[in-house]
């Protein structure tokens, strides 16, 4: 590429950097200042780039502790209202935080402007060692990515490997990328919204969990979110891990553009097809990395031998070992690391079990789809629910589920969404509305009806369907909230 080309092309300068190369000379804008963003800004200005971070939140002490300690550095912070209004001129490339829409004015600048946007994941994918680069396995999905990529971490530490979970959960990727002991393997966690800003990342093997209505509030329809989903398939090596009963899973897959060779290998909670992993007997088993697969399938481990056998949480440890089989792993560390794995609390967590009722917390249930995995794997249900809906609708989860239902109690700012489903699905329902701001105080209320109503044989039920921002902190403030109030009712 000649003079005149790097000169009208902004990208043609960027793409010749890598974490060996020095960045000076960079003008980058880093749009947002929480955990990705500031890991973001403290990399590129150790690379030696002119960095301006901008959030509109002054944010907390610590957010101003690392807002100082970036500009003894020679960073430019700039936090507080007004502060990303207006773009910086003469920048080469915006990294924004992965929350930020398209419509921000800051990025809709950038991209009258011809400016790069990328993401702290697509930063990450540009910093890694050219020599020793360790392979990256995906994993995103409307719902189970958290749990799915634990479960694959844990695996992957079972085997021998230094792994670590990245991404949308633990580590930022970049810090992960920088560190100057490589990492033997990746273990990915990507939202729709990191996709979104994610155009060069090539995973070893990918999976799209499943695809559900969640984040409408921000994506125009379905068919963009589900677009941004399946941007994790793109340039995938080895395998691309799809949902069998899902099959906009499969969709994506086909539409994917990979490396020659890439398999599609699916999963399902039924017998597997040839290039499958599924279930016989109870038994996870793999048909798709054994040489016999056309005759035979090998044994991962029993349903009974992993935490929980509620239908999603199956699932979820059938997409981490094809991931990992994928990677090389050996069955036995397949089966040793599904075995000693425990979830995170507030997913379809067994709170207390008094006078024949189960109380259980999946706080974590933030839409729709999860709330339905959720309820499917208990019958009677007496359900709580009710959170910010994110644009989400609950007809068909009632249409499904509602046979289920003994009793529904709702609290939260969107709880008549749920309740004009109800009404429409499910009308012989007692259903109970709270509308208390409180939310600790709302569900103290909720749980002492349900331990009223609460027939032996029942299980009550926290899996909200909705996001938790309207009266909490997050989901596990919601899920400790509830926690606590079973106890003291108990």
């Amino acid at each position: 590429m000649g003079g005149d080309d790097l000169m009208t092309d902004p990208n043609a300068k960027l793409d010749k950097l890598g974490r060996n190369d020095s960045w000076e000379g960079v003008k980058a804008v880093v749009a947002g200042f929480g955990v990705s963003g500031f890991a973001a800004a403290d990399n590129l200005t150790h690379l030696g780039a002119s960095v301006i971070a901008l959030d509109e939140s002054p944010g907390d002490e610590e957010r101003q502790e690392k807002a100082k300690l970036l500009g003894i550095l020679g960073a430019d912070v700039r936090l507080g209202e007004g502060a990303t209004h207006v773009l910086p001129d003469d920048v080469d490339v915006v990294v924004t935080s992965p929350g930020w829409r398209p419509t921000a004015p800051l990025l809709a600048q950038a991209r009258e402007r011809g400016i790069p946007i990328w993401g702290e994941v697509e930063l990450a994918w540009r910093l890694r060692d050219p020599d020793n680069a360790a392979p990256w396995l995906a994993v995103t999905g409307t719902n189970g990515k958290t749990t799915t990529v634990q479960m694959l971490d844990n695996i992957l530490r079972t085997a021998g490997l230094r792994s670590v979970a990245v991404g949308n959960v633990g580590l930022p990727i970049v810090e992960a990328v920088m560190d100057p002991e490589p990492y033997d393997v990746f273990a990915v966690e990507l939202s729709s919204f990191q996709l979104h800003y994610t155009s060069s990342m090539g995973a070893e093997a990918a999976v799209v969990l499943n695809i559900a209505e969640d984040h409408l509030d921000w994506y125009p329809s379905m068919k963009e979110y589900a677009a941004d989903k399946g941007r994790v398939y793109e340039g995938v090596e080895r395998a691309c891990v799809y949902n069998v009963a899902d099959e906009a899973t499969l969709h994506l897959v086909e539409e994917a553009d990979v490396v020659e060779g890439a398999r599609a290998v699916g999963f399902t909670l039924g017998t597997p097809a040839v290039g499958q992993l599924g279930i016989v007997e109870d038994i996870l088993v793999d048909r798709a990395f054994i040489e016999e697969r056309q005759t035979s399938a090998a044994e991962l481990c029993q349903i009974s031998d992993l935490a929980s056998s509620a239908p999603h949480y199956v699932q979820n440890a059938l997409a981490a070992a094809a991931l990992a089989r994928a990677h090389g792993v050996s069955q036995a560390a397949v089966r040793d690391g599904l075995k000693s794995f425990r979830p995170d609390g507030h997913r379809i967590e067994v709170v207390a079990e008094a006078g024949g009722v189960t109380w259980v917390d999946d706080s974590k249930a933030t839409n729709p789809h999860a709330a339905q995995a959720s309820l499917q794997a208990y019958d009677p249900v007496i359900w709580i629910a009710g959170g910010l809906a994110k644009g989400a609708r609950f007809e068909d989860l009632v249409a499904s589920i509602h046979d289920r239902l003994r009793a529904v109690i709702l609290i939260g700012q969107d709880r008549d969404v749920i309740a004009s489903a109800l009404a429409a699905h499910a009308g012989d329902l007692e259903i109970v509305e709270l509308d208390d701001p409180d939310g600790v105080a709302a569900l103290a209320e909720a749980v002492e009806i349900a331990a009223a109503l609460a027939k032996p044989g029942d299980t009550v039920l926290l899996a909200p369907g909705c996001a938790s921002q309207d009266q909490f902190r997050d989901y596990k403030a919601r899920g400790e909230a509830f926690a606590d109030a079973v106890r003291r009712q108990l």
